[in-house]
């Protein structure tokens, strides 16, 4: 019986995932990193709608965690850069109950009319076929709630006196 030897690049695309999506926001930078951190904290989903809310500790190496009350809860990752209102970078297992390492960075910039935030999730481990096609479309839904949050902000227009 012979035996099949993976390639390097097959066993690297078996072992790592990449991820980019960008998104452009109708809002100022602080209004959209404002809008960000609320939305993978305390207003935070799954991709189906269901509530999912999670503390972010927006400071370098806080965590990123659920919190099911009496010590109980979910490490996510923790805050591996933070430079407001441009760049959240987060480093840990987020979902996976396996061996897997995640980084997700979140770099805003200023764009025509708005805001475009680049996000890109790269990840290390033994990822499960499952969860890495559902990966694709699991970070679309938060990246809109941004999106809708910070464009629905009120501004508050500053007019100068002459």
């Amino acid at each position: 019986m012979a035996m099949t030897v993976p390639t390097l690049e097959s066993l690297t695309q078996s072992l790592t995932l990449s991820l980019t999506q960008e998104t452009h926001v109708s809002a100022p930078i602080d209004i959209t990193f404002a809008a960000l951190l609320e939305e993978i904290g305390p207003s935070n989903q799954t991709p189906y709608g269901e509530r999912l809310p999670m503390k972010i500790e927006a400071w370098p190496g806080g965590r990123w965690f659920r919190d099911l009350g009496n010590d109980d809860g979910h490490l996510w990752g923790h805050v591996q850069a933070i430079k407001r209102p441009t760049l959240l970078e987060i480093c840990g297992p987020l979902f996976f109950s396996y061996p897997v390492v995640s980084n997700l960075q979140y770099r805003l910039t200023e764009a025509a009319g708005g805001t475009l935030i680049t996000f890109r999730h790269t990840a290390l481990g033994f990822l499960q076929d499952d969860h890495r096609t559902g990966l694709s479309d699991g970070w679309t839904p938060l990246l809109e709630r941004t999106r809708l949050r910070a464009e629905s902000t009120p501004r508050i227009q500053v007019t100068k006196r002459s």
